[in-house]
């Protein structure tokens, strides 16, 4: 993991815990209780993974209430969304087919402010549209793998999102309810905030997207858009030294990151496959089950994502 992933020196250390409210002497304790925490609550798993359980306290600032909900909107997310969280195999023909035509890696390095980045890009127009959960699916698995492999924590996600090859065609495909589904799922379920969108190499269309997206975030999300029409407009907010060669850094080549991520979807298949009945149990949930409702809004609604 150490090549996919390079984490923080020491002095990034202290600065990112400082962000994250991370007490190396409590920690632990915050851990324990968490873990006992997830005993006693009948609709959810009875244990799960320490690494992972600490990534959710770092995004929570070590807010015990605010990782509670979140462990279990995560677990809830893997009960509702079978779309997105069943059948995890990445030498799955359709999973194969989506790697072959777009890139969505991690970056190895960290910004000067400590976030990770991540790309993602499409390599050929004429390739038909994927299906679309699909993809967030592929997304969600390196996600899991980076709660346990970001072991010092990261002060927010950067995204940079390419258009170059985005169409009309392609974006018919990514319906309302599937776009809110994954909103939800990754704002409300995972722990690493998002700190900012890139999009590059833009074209009349991205408008149209970002319009789009916009009825599901909040306005400080919207602020955190931006779109640019060059690189150099790109590096004045992240560092050449992280950015693959594509994008005019010196980190290496995209497509090289992207074949390392895919390799390590391979080697976690095990931990998938271990994955693929630990959700929420509804009928077991104190109270009310949760619904689609609940969790989505009526269908057609663009239910507001709380993001903080």
């Amino acid at each position: 993991m150490a090549t996919l992933l390079i984490h923080p020196d020491s002095e990034m250390q202290e600065r990112i815990r400082s962000e994250l409210k991370e007490n190396v002497t409590t920690r632990e304790s915050d851990l324990q209780i968490i873990k006992e925490w997830l005993a006693k609550e009948p609709h959810l798993p009875d244990t799960w993974d320490d690494e992972r359980i600490m990534t959710f306290l770092r995004g929570c600032k070590f807010s015990l209430e605010k990782c509670k909900r979140k462990l279990d909107m995560y677990f809830t997310m893997r009960n509702a969304l079978p779309e997105f969280f069943s059948n995890r195999n990445i030498k799955r023909p359709e999973l194969q087919e989506i790697c072959k035509y777009i890139n969505i890696p991690p970056l190895p390095g960290l910004t000067p402010e400590g976030r990770r980045v991540i790309v993602m890009r499409g390599l050929d127009k004429d390739q038909p549209t994927p299906i679309v959960s699909d993809a967030m699916k592929i997304v969600l698995m390196i996600g899991d793998i980076r709660l346990a492999a970001e072991q010092i924590g990261v002060a927010g996600d950067v995204y940079i999102l390419d258009a170059s090859v985005a169409t009309p065609t392609h974006f018919a495909k990514f319906t309302p309810s599937v776009v809110k589904k994954f909103l939800v799922c990754v704002q409300e379920a995972y722990p690493v905030k998002l700190k900012e969108v890139h999009v590059v190499n833009v074209s009349p269309l991205v408008d149209t997207i970002v319009n789009f997206v916009k009825p599901f975030i909040k306005e400080k999300i919207r602020n955190r858009i931006h779109i640019h029409s060059d690189m150099e407009s790109l590096h004045k907010f992240i560092p050449k030294d992280v950015l693959p060669e594509e994008y005019g850094g010196t980190a290496g080549k995209l497509q090289v990151f992207h074949d390392q991520w895919m390799k390590t979807l391979e080697e976690y298949q095990p931990w998938f496959d271990e994955q693929e009945n630990i959700k929420a149990d509804e009928s077991k949930r104190p109270g009310k089950p949760k619904t689609q409702d609940d969790l989505f809004g009526m269908e057609g609604s663009f239910r507001q994502l709380v993001i903080d």
